[in-house]
């Protein structure tokens, strides 16, 4: 059986000293490895690292896109435990230069959401479920 869990989410970077900055300007703490070609952030679930696009491609042997800030598919979330949690981060994300694509609004589903875009255009939500289950970490576990 191959256990369910994802440990590490990797954003491949057409600039990796950009998107460091931004997620270092959010306040995020490094590991040690961090630098201007690799950077791994902690957070509450998985690690989030930054590497460099082409050599991601290289790695798995496809092709690189010459489109900065094509939307590739992927959104992260970054979920939060209260409502007005999703106005705040929202707000600071603004502040430190993320693109807000769709201002918070209280979702069909009955939870609290907004949108954003890294400097590269990798796309965020910043959401508030209110069945969300967290651990003692900071993990959503379960909704």
């Amino acid at each position: 059986m191959i256990p369910a869990k994802i440990s590490l989410l990797t954003i491949g970077a057409y600039d990796v000293a950009v998107l460091r900055r931004f997620y270092l300007g959010l306040g995020w703490a490094e590991t040690e490895i961090s630098s201007d070609d690799y950077a791994v952030f902690k957070t509450a679930g998985v690690l989030l690292s930054i590497y460099p696009l082409k050599s991601m491609l290289e790695d798995a042997g496809l092709e690189l896109s010459e489109t900065p800030g094509t939307f590739k598919g992927v959104t992260l979330s970054l979920n939060v435990t209260e409502a007005a949690q999703v106005d705040n981060v929202m707000s600071q994300i603004r502040d430190k230069g993320g693109k807000i694509l769709k201002e918070p609004h209280d979702a069909v589903w009955g939870g609290r959401t907004g949108h954003f875009m890294d400097p590269e255009n990798n796309l965020w939500e910043v959401a508030w479920n209110p069945t969300g289950v967290f651990n003692e970490y900071g993990a959503m576990i379960d909704f």
